[in-house]
């Protein structure tokens, strides 16, 4: 169940645009609704024209969808970058041909007797980067169309692999014929196509029947807001409480925490050099994403790091540290 508004006597006020409304909001989608009718609709009651979405979910799938206000759609992109922990019932016997309960059955099987150490073993198999090739359903563009589009035209055309890496696959449940799985990945898995190779691999077949988000990175499920409730809040004047700082959001990232000067130049589009790092928090790659906060703490920039974190002392001082992929200040 996600987090619920407290109540609060605080009347209206006014949707002035603030920094108050830069940030991320932890939203509890619900069944029946798009991610863009989410973000639609909290633009809607914030009258904030700023309003976009990290991690697409599918209308049926519940669960956690980070909404980037202002300054926070900035973040969207890197947001993405957090893995993401699902809870997917599978049904076992049918596949349909958009590999979750809204499709056409395209094939029935017997079950037999699938075992919860056969599924166990075939979950295993799945673990680390795989590959997998994006299902017809769904929105991607191949020459300018949606291959839904496309598919409800009946056409079907050759798709690439997309790599992608499960970090986790855990059997939480087993039935005669469902399945209940946890599993967390990076960005871009698709669960509907894990669900119809799962099933492909235990010589039945599956398809995704419900679907819940319980994580992206560190952004919880028991810690979102329910849609009703976050609309309470609107109507009381109080949702900005729900607001996350932009250095909030990206507070699972390794930092880079620079001096006074270098976050001047920052705001002038300039890197900072090695010798403007005061100190750095969590251990990082060249080329990984890092948040680069002021004395103070504040998000200045998004960025990528030029050296490992362990090397920083032995970098020239004058090397800038890191490139800046987007300045929020």
């Amino acid at each position: 169940m996600g987090r619920k508004l407290h109540s609060s006597s605080a009347s209206c006020t006014s949707n002035n645009i603030s920094a108050a409304d830069d940030g991320v909001l932890n939203l509890d989608k619900p069944a029946g609704l798009t991610s863009h009718d989410v973000v639609a609709r909290v633009r809607r009651r914030t009258h904030l024209s700023r309003v976009g979405h990290a991690g697409t979910l599918d209308p049926q799938a519940t669960g956690v969808l980070l909404i980037g206000l202002g300054k926070g759609t900035k973040l969207v992109q890197f947001l993405q970058e957090y893995p993401k922990t699902y809870r997917a019932m599978l049904r076992l016997g049918v596949r349909t041909d958009t590999y979750d309960a809204t499709g056409k059955i395209v094939e029935a099987k017997a079950v037999g007797g699938v075992t919860p150490e056969q599924v166990v073993t075939v979950l295993a198999g799945f673990q680390g980067v795989i590959e997998q090739i994006p299902p017809m359903y769904s929105a991607l563009k191949q020459q300018g169309q949606r291959l839904y589009t496309l598919a409800r035209q009946g056409i079907e055309v050759d798709r690439q692999p997309r790599r992608v890496q499960i970090y986790r696959l855990t059997l939480l449940a087993c039935s005669a014929e469902t399945l209940t799985v946890e599993v967390t990945c990076s960005g871009g898995t698709y669960i509907r196509v894990l669900a119809d190779d799962i099933g492909a691999r235990l010589g039945c077949g599956a398809h995704l029947t419900e679907l819940a988000r319980t994580a992206i990175g560190p952004f919880a499920l028991e810690d979102a807001l329910t849609l009703p409730a976050f609309e309470e809040a609107v109507h009381q004047g109080v949702w900005r409480r729900s607001v996350l700082s932009l250095s909030q959001a990206v507070a699972a990232f390794p930092a880079l925490i620079v001096t006074p000067t270098a976050a001047q130049a920052i705001a002038h589009g300039m890197a900072p050099t090695i010798r403007e790092v005061s100190r750095v928090a969590g251990a990082f790659e060249p080329g990984a994403t890092v948040a680069i906060l002021s004395p103070d703490g504040a998000l200045l920039a998004v960025g990528s790091p030029t050296f490992r974190a362990a090397e920083l002392d032995q970098a020239p001082p004058a090397a800038p540290a890191a490139r800046l992929r987007r300045v929020l200040i």
